[in-house]
C-alpha cells in the first residue's frame, strides 16, 4: 500500500472511531430509559453492538487485550473505582455489623467458596496448573451489579429504610468484594512464582500481609479520608471549602482518585479504600442533597466507561475470543453462573432473616463484570501466566458475556416480581 493509501486508511479508522464514540455516548444516555421495564439491559445492547461491529467490515482498530494489556488494565481500573464510589454514595443504610449482615455473609462465605470451587472445576475440566486454576477462580469471584440496574440500589435518599434487602445486599457485596478478591489473585501469582508448589509459597506472609494488612490499610485510608472530606464538604468554616454549597459533581472524581492513590501508595487495597471513603462521605451528612449530585456524576462516568468496555468486549469475542473457546470453558462459565454462585450464595444466607424468595434472588444475581477484566489484565502484567493468556481472556470474556446476557434478561422480571409481592406483604420477614 502506498503512503497516501496508508494515511487515508488511518484517517478512515479515526473518523469511524469518532462516529462510533458519539453514537455510543448518545445511546448510553437514551438506552437506560428505553429498557427500564423490559427484559433487556444497556450492557446487553452494547455487548451485542460490539459483536455486530466485529462481524461487519468496518474500519475499526483490532481489539487485542493480550497485546494491549497495559491500557486495558488502567481503563478497567478506572471503571471499577468510579463504580465503587458510586455504589458507596448510593447506600442509605448506616454501616454496622447487624445492618450489613447480608453482605458480610456473602463476603465471608460465598467469596472464598466461589474461588475454591471455580479453581477446582478449572483444574478438573481444563487440566490447567493449580496457579492458573486459582487465578481464574479469584478473578471470576467478584460481582458487579452495575451491569444490571434492577439489582442495585437507586440514587441516595434521606430514608435509611428505603432499600430492600436484595438490592442493598448485592450492591454492598459488589462494593466490598471488588477489593477483597485481591488477596486470592495475589495468592495465584505467588503460586505461579513458586513454580506451582504449594509448599514453596510463604502462606504466613500472604495471610498476614496480603489478606489482613493491605485490607486494613485500605479501610484506614478510606475512613480517615472519608471523614476529612465529609467534614470539608459539609461543615468547613470557610464557604469556599464547603463544597456541598456549590453542588459540583466532579468532586466525586477527586475523592475517588485521591483515596485510591493514597491507599496504593501506602501499599493497601485501593478498591477497599474507595468504597470505604464513599461510605464515610455518605455518613457525614446523610440527608444532604449533595450526595445526589456526587452520585449522579459518578453514575454518568461509570455508564460511559462500562458501555465502551462492553462494546470492546463484544468486538473481541467475535474477532478473536470465540475462536479460543472450548466446550470445557463454556461448561465452566455456565457452571459458575447457574450452579456455583447460586449454591454458595444460598449457603451463605442460611438462617438469614429474609424470606426464601429474596434469598434465591440474592444468591442467583451475582453478576460478573469489569472487575474480572481488571484482575486478569493485572495478573497478566506479572510473570507466570504467559502461556495461558489467550485462554484466560477467552474464558473470562465469555463468562462476563454470559452473565450480562443471562442476568440481563432475567433481572427485570425477577425484581419486579419481588416488588409486587412486597406490596402485598413485607418480604424482609420470613413467611
Amino acid at each position: 500500500m502506498s503512503a497516501t493509501g496508508t494515511v487515508l486508511a488511518a484517517s478512515d479508522v479515526s473518523r469511524t472511531l469518532y462516529a462510533v464514540l458519539g453514537l455510543g455516548a448518545l445511546a448510553a444516555a437514551v438506552l437506560p430509559r428505553l429498557v427500564r421495564r423490559k427484559p433487556l439491559s444497556m450492557p446487553m445492547v452494547f455487548l451485542a453492538a460490539g459483536a455486530l461491529c466485529g462481524l461487519l467490515p468496518l474500519p475499526l482498530p483490532d481489539v487485542d487485550p493480550v497485546a494491549n494489556g497495559v491500557w486495558v488494565e488502567h481503563v478497567t481500573e478506572i471503571c471499577v473505582i468510579v463504580s465503587l464510589m458510586g455504589a458507596g454514595l448510593a447506600l442509605n443504610r448506616p454501616f454496622g455489623w447487624r445492618a450489613w449482615a447480608g453482605p458480610w455473609r456473602l463476603i465471608g462465605v460465598t467469596l472464598p467458596l466461589t474461588v475454591a470451587t471455580t479453581a477446582v472445576l478449572a483444574w478438573l475440566l481444563l487440566d490447567w496448573p493449580w496457579a492458573c486454576a486459582l487465578l481464574i477462580g479469584a478473578l471470576l469471584a467478584p460481582t458487579d451489579p452495575v451491569l444490571a440496574a434492577e439489582v442495585r440500589v437507586g440514587e441516595p435518599t434521606d430514608d435509611e429504610d428505603d432499600e430492600d434487602e436484595v438490592r442493598f445486599t448485592l450492591t454492598a457485596e459488589a462494593g466490598l468484594n471488588d477489593g477483597l478478591a485481591f488477596p486470592f489473585v495475589l495468592a495465584a501469582l505467588a503460586l505461579a512464582a513458586a513454580g506451582g508448589s504449594w509448599a514453596a509459597v510463604d502462606w504466613a506472609r500472604w495471610f498476614g500481609v496480603d489478606l489482613l494488612a493491605k485490607a486494613a490499610i485500605g479501610v484506614a485510608v478510606g475512613l480517615v479520608l472519608g471523614r476529612l472530606l465529609g467534614r470539608m464538604f459539609f461543615r468547613a468554616g470557610a464557604s469556599s471549602l464547603r463544597l456541598s454549597e456549590h453542588m459540583e459533581g466532579f468532586v466525586a472524581l477527586a475523592a475517588t482518585f485521591l483515596s485510591y492513590g493514597l491507599a496504593e501508595l501506602a501499599r493497601g487495597y485501593g478498591f477497599v479504600a474507595v468504597f470505604v471513603t464513599a461510605c464515610a462521605v455518605r455518613a457525614a451528612e446523610r440527608g444532604h442533597g449533595y450526595h445526589k449530585v456526587l452520585h449522579g456524576f459518578t453514575e454518568q462516568i461509570e455508564r460511559l466507561l462500562t458501555a465502551g468496555l462492553l462494546f470492546l468486549l463484544g468486538h473481541y469475542l467475535i474477532t478473536d475470543g470465540l475462536a479460543a473457546l472450548t466446550w470445557q470453558m463454556v461448561l465452566l462459565a455456565l457452571a459458575l453462573i447457574v450452579v456455583v454462585r447460586p449454591v454458595t450464595g444460598w449457603i451463605a444466607q442460611h438462617g438469614f432473616v429474609t424470606g426464601p424468595r429474596e434469598r434465591v434472588v440474592t444468591a442467583v444475581f451475582g453478576l460478573r463484570g469489569i472487575g474480572s477484566l481488571f484482575y486478569l489484565s493485572y495478573a497478566l502484567g506479572h510473570h507466570g501466566f504467559d502461556g495461558q493468556a489467550r485462554d484466560l481472556w477467552a474464558l473470562t470474556a465469555a463468562t462476563v458475556a454470559l452473565s450480562v446476557l443471562l442476568h440481563g434478561v432475567s433481572a427485570t422480571p425477577a425484581i419486579r416480581h419481588l416488588d409486587r409481592l412486597r406490596e402485598v406483604r413485607p418480604l424482609d420477614t420470613p413467611p
